[in-house]
């Protein structure tokens, strides 16, 4: 364990230890799960009032630190954004939140946040 968390930032290693936004949602606006390359899993919830993004919560049943820290940040970047700004999101500024904490081959995890989120929004918008 020790070799494996010396590839990760600190900001990773704090958001997979107490991760912000985790849990599922009773009623959202919108949700969605994919599961990614890895066989790592993220559901991601929205609360979406008058084209605000109220709150946003994502879950991972077998997601590992990077999978937890990307979906945290993924959340806590689109919180209190109108839809049209989250829209600016990319795998990239989860990166960059995290310092580039994360080793070459758990970069995908940004991608399944990211890709995650975008579900959900897409559903809100198909019903909105």
């Amino acid at each position: 364990m020790e070799e494996k968390t010396q590839a990760y930032s600190k900001e990773v290693l704090a958001l997979a230890k107490n991760p912000k936004h985790f849990g599922r949602m009773n009623d959202p606006s919108a949700s969605a799960y994919l599961k990614g390359i890895c066989g790592d899993d993220m559901e991601f919830y929205l609360i979406i009032k008058n084209k605000i993004i109220e709150n946003a919560q994502f879950y991972t049943q077998t997601g590992c630190e990077a999978t937890k820290a990307c979906g945290s940040t993924a959340a806590q970047f689109v919180i209190g954004k109108s839809v049209d700004d989250a829209m600016d999101i990319s795998p990239k500024k989860i990166l960059e939140a995290l310092n580039y904490g994360l080793p070459e081959n758990h970069r995908h995890c940004s991608i399944l946040a990211v890709s995650t989120f975008y579900k959900a929004l897409a559903c809100h918008l198909l019903l909105d």
